[in-house]
């Protein structure tokens, strides 16, 4: 819903007409005019849709989505992402900063290792964790999420690179080796290593959680990358049911309710950031793909001085769409055998 509030909410600022704001899918349950505007809730409560004049079609309306300046267009295309990055981050800040007992560990800097830990004897006090296997670590977290994903693909061994005194210090091929201990929620991870917690306060929050929401954008880039080299199967992906399968396993499996909330929210902040990459992808019907078809047409425009029937685009995105609904149907028939398997 937040994103399709971006569309909208730009839309109406470039003075682009806007047909109806709709919030979910499916049958209508309400509805209401406002101005040339209709604004309805449906039944489905999935996504939603902002429907702007001239979008797929031609219309001589001077204040339709097509007739409007291109870089006004990739603006209100890009809104809808930045609408979820921005959620994320809103819920990611709500969640340190008023989190009880929630240590602050912007900046991931060794304060002890463990004895008997893999790290012991190369790592030490003061060192700040820089790469693992060639990714920037910008806060503790990212070092667990980047040895759960083995980019590496080699066991326990990565390349691993710290800050000491200023210089880079390189431990090619380092046994890096968990721990599985009990906790609260299940098993927890530990690599032998401890890092320095700061005080919390507002420029820190903002900064670990900033920090946070970029690890989360980049898990779902290497998630990516992995479903591409064939790393990942379909039986990794999920869709709308498999989220809320996985919502509830994470609130009803924590050690209290507060936790679960805690976790539940995090998930969320995940998911958002996660629909904000997606929709930027290259793919027609996905917003990337008409961002490409805006600069596309303009270029084509610009030089032949002729203006693109937009039916042409229209159909793309409209095959584009079909696609993704086939995969959504796969996707929706897997995440239902699952339950029930």
């Amino acid at each position: 819903m937040v994103h399709e509030l971006g569309h909208f909410l730009t839309a109406k600022l470039f003075k682009v007409k806007v047909n109806e704001f709709s919030i979910f899918m499916g049958p209508a349950i309400w509805k209401r005019q406002r101005g040339e505007t209709l604004y309805s809730l449906r039944c489905i409560p999935l996504g939603g849709y902002c429907a702007m004049e001239g979008e797929d079609e031609n219309s001589e309306d001077p204040r339709a989505f097509g007739n409007a300046t291109w870089w006004k267009r990739i603006i209100i295309l890009a809104a809808g992402a930045t609408m979820n990055f921005l959620t994320g981050f809103l819920v990611l800040v709500i969640l340190v900063g008023f989190s009880a007992g929630f240590q602050v560990i912007s900046q991931p800097v060794v304060d002890s290792v463990e004895a008997g830990s893999s790290l012991e004897g190369y790592l030490q006090p003061g060192d700040r964790l820089y790469r693992i296997d060639g990714e920037r670590v910008y806060i503790a977290n990212d070092f667990t999420t980047l040895l759960s994903l083995d980019l590496a693909r080699d066991g326990n061994f990565h390349d691993v690179v710290v800050i000491r005194d200023g210089k880079q210090v390189t431990f090619p091929r380092l046994n890096v080796e968990a721990r599985q201990l009990p906790s609260g929620d299940g098993m927890s991870l530990r690599y032998g290593i401890n890092l320095v917690t700061e005080p919390r306060s507002l420029g820190n929050v903002l900064s670990y959680s900033a920090k946070s929401a970029v690890n989360y954008a980049r898990t779902v880039r290497l998630s990516l990358q992995m479903i591409f080299r064939g790393e990942l199967g379909l039986k990794e992906v999920t869709g709308p049911v498999g989220i809320v399968k996985t919502i509830a396993d994470v609130g009803t499996q924590s050690r209290s309710v507060s936790v679960g909330i805690w976790n539940v929210l995090s998930l969320g902040a995940f998911i958002a950031i996660n629909l904000g990459i997606m929709n930027l992808l290259p793919i027609p019907a996905l917003d990337g793909g008409r961002i490409v078809g805006v600069l596309l047409t303009s270029g084509i425009e610009g030089v032949t001085k002729k203006k693109l029937n937009p039916k042409i685009e229209g159909y793309i995105h409209a095959g584009g769409m079909v696609l993704l609904l086939a995969l959504m149907v796969l996707i929706l028939f897997k995440d239902v055998i699952q339950i029930f398997v």
